[in-house]
């Protein structure tokens, strides 16, 4: 059998997602894998962020013979075990962090900038909860009038 690293074309029309798979030579594009080894996202704004790749398995399957094919090998060459753009990578992965951060503090400030209705009060009570209800609202009284 002869094994192939190659891309799984992923994700939805003008949204394109890859998964990074090594499967059989035999089997479609698209088809069945053998074994998931990262993944490929050519949308994320970080170009060195895009990339994610299990290198312990990618390294056995090169060292039982299976081939890469041509995208994949530029892949492996940058951001392998031994890859030239790691640092790039780790920086990248920490800017887009940053950015991810921000994005969400600026979500939850917009947020809480919107009026949260007032939920009713409960339309029907048990006895033991309006007897609580009621003994909470004497005490409440009790302590205002020991004020004044």
């Amino acid at each position: 059998m002869a094994v192939k690293i190659r891309m799984k074309k992923m994700g939805r029309k003008g949204r394109p997602f890859f998964r990074i798979c090594a499967s059989d030579v035999r089997f479609p594009r698209d088809g069945r894998v053998i074994e998931e080894l990262g993944s490929y996202d050519p949308s994320v704004p970080e170009t060195d962020a895009r990339v994610v790749l299990n290198n312990d398995r990618i390294n056995y399957w090169l060292s039982v013979g299976a081939k890469a094919s041509p995208k994949v090998a530029v892949l492996i060459k940058k951001y392998g075990a031994e890859g030239t753009h790691l640092e790039e990578q780790k920086s990248a992965i920490g800017r887009l962090g940053e950015r991810r951060a921000k994005a969400v503090a600026s979500a939850i400030a917009a947020a809480a900038a919107i009026p949260v209705p007032v939920a009713a009060e409960p339309v029907s009570e048990t006895p033991a909860e309006s007897s609580e209800t009621e003994n909470t609202a004497e005490a409440v009284a009790s302590e205002a009038t020991a004020e004044e």
